[in-house]
């Protein structure tokens, strides 16, 4: 292990969380709000820690998968870490816990809270617990890789290590070009979703505030009762396009930059994901349509956004859906296990996973009529290796242990199974909102301190996609 080179990426990375934060100490300053010192003592703080340890000596630049791993790993919890102080700093959240729930939620843009009222925060506060969505959304070190140059050599290992679904290919030779290049996406969804809900009446802070919780399909809002607050269908509906927008591969934006129409149409993976969406948005408008809303319109209104805002892990609701019908609600609960594309902002198992064990479980019910045939598993067209098959059920297999082993846990604080499972369901799968104890209206701020500790190891487990963090448990990664 070069630890050298570690520590040093590490001290990049936090140089970078000390530039992230310089917009929200510029609002607290704009606002004369008492945040501001809480914002300066973090950035000094950063700045200190990372020139520290960019200056660790190391013997390579080289980064290797061992490192990679470890800088991934290690570097969100840094960040998350160092990330907590403007909260406990500012007194916002005076618990250290708290402060750290709420950071990795949403750096991991899960969206889960432990503030009841949100509306009493200082505006500096909340655009940094909003930006840290946007953040860490398509990755903060892919993110970090994109502006700093130095961490170049070796970048793919890391891009493999961050980057969401079981296959990370680079779209350019070099990794700090394709970074860019998906950073250049992102940025461009963004800047486009801030200008239509200015348009739509919000103001240029709030647009920005629950953009970067749409792109980054994270949920965090400035409003207690979150989207529904504006009771505007023309913010919902732009809010609910950009959510499945941002649910998709991000690769296939630089295939429509580069007019490569058929491998866009013909993606198996998209056509599944577009199709689950609409599949679901149908059968819960039909079974509301007359028994909550006043219109058919609202009804699939709703259904729509709610659809979106599940399927892509984001978090964000316009109406109380615990007063659907269990039918409707079960629609809900079953795509908290969907999640988003490969290469999305969004979590869960990924739309890509599930259609690779579709066709697994289609190759050996033909393989039982037809023993000796060759059925190898195949997407648009390209087949799907051993190794990457065996990733995918291995990460299923371990993704239900880890929902049922914490079900169980979450059990003893003695909530109703309804309530234990959405819980760890809405953490491992980088949701937020779930059901009953933990629904709509409701926050985590009711868990004990364990609890809380494990739910946020159960959001860096969903958004590193398992096996990073647990590689780093096993004895043998550490030897030499």
């Amino acid at each position: 292990m070069n630890y050298g080179i570690v520590i040093k990426v590490l001290g990049s990375l936090l140089l970078f969380e000390a530039i992230a934060l310089v917009p929200s100490l510029g609002i607290s300053l704009y606002t004369g709000e008492h945040d501001s010192q809480a914002f300066t003592y973090t950035i000094l703080i950063l700045i200190t820690v990372g020139f520290a340890m960019v200056k660790i000596p190391n013997k390579s630049r080289r980064i290797k998968s061992k490192e990679a791993l470890t800088i991934v790993t290690l570097g969100w919890i840094l960040v998350s870490f160092f990330g907590s102080l403007p909260f406990v700093f500012s007194g916002s959240i005076p618990s250290f816990v708290d402060a750290f729930f709420e950071t990795i939620s949403g750096l991991t843009t899960t969206g889960a809270t432990i503030i009841d009222d949100i509306e009493v925060l200082p505006k500096g506060i909340l655009f940094w617990r909003s930006f840290t969505h946007w953040l860490g959304g398509m990755g903060i070190l892919v993110l970090t890789l994109a502006i700093l140059p130095a961490i170049g050599v070796g970048g793919f290992q890391i891009f493999k290590a961050e980057s969401p679904g079981p296959i990370s290919d680079k779209l350019v030779p070099r990794m700090k070009d394709t970074a860019k290049i998906l950073y250049t996406a992102y940025l461009g969804i963004t800047i486009l979703q801030i200008i239509l809900l200015y348009i739509g009446g919000l103001s240029f802070y709030e647009s920005l505030i629950h953009t970067f919780g749409t792109v980054g399909t994270g949920g965090f809002s400035t409003r207690n009762s979150s989207i529904g607050a504006f009771d505007s269908s023309y913010i919902v509906l732009v809010i609910a396009f950009f959510m499945i927008v941002s649910g998709v591969n991000f690769s296939l934006y630089y295939d429509l930059y580069k007019r490569r129409w058929r491998g866009i149409i013909r993606n198996s993976e998209l056509k599944l994901y577009l199709s689950i969406i609409a599949a679901c948005v149908l059968l819960i408008t039909i079974n509301l349509n007359g028994k909550l809303y006043d219109s058919l319109f609202d009804t699939f209104k709703h259904a729509l956004f709610q659809v979106a805002s599940f399927i892509t892990t984001t978090g964000y609701a316009t109406t109380n859906y615990e007063e659907w019908t269990s039918f409707s609600r079960a629609i809900l609960f079953f795509l908290m296990f969907v999640g988003g594309s490969a290469g999305s902002t969004g979590g869960g198992v990924k739309v890509i996973r599930l259609l690779i064990l579709f066709k697994l479980v289609k190759r050996e019910i033909a393989k039982i009529l037809h023993p000796r045939a060759m059925i190898p598993v195949q997407i648009n067209g390209k087949v799907i290796s051993s190794d990457v098959v065996a990733s995918v059920t291995s990460f299923f297999f371990l993704y239900l242990i880890l929902f049922a082993v914490g079900t169980l846990l979450i059990s003893l604080e003695g909530i109703g199974f309804l309530s234990a499972s959405s819980s760890v369901a809405a953490t491992l799968g980088n949701i937020g909102p779930g059901f009953e104890f933990v629904g709509p209206t409701q926050t985590y701020s009711q868990f004990t301190v364990p609890s809380k500790l494990f739910l946020s190891l159960l959001m860096l487990f969903g958004r590193l996609e398992l096996f990073t963090v647990f590689i780093l448990l096993t004895p043998s990664f550490w030897e030499k």
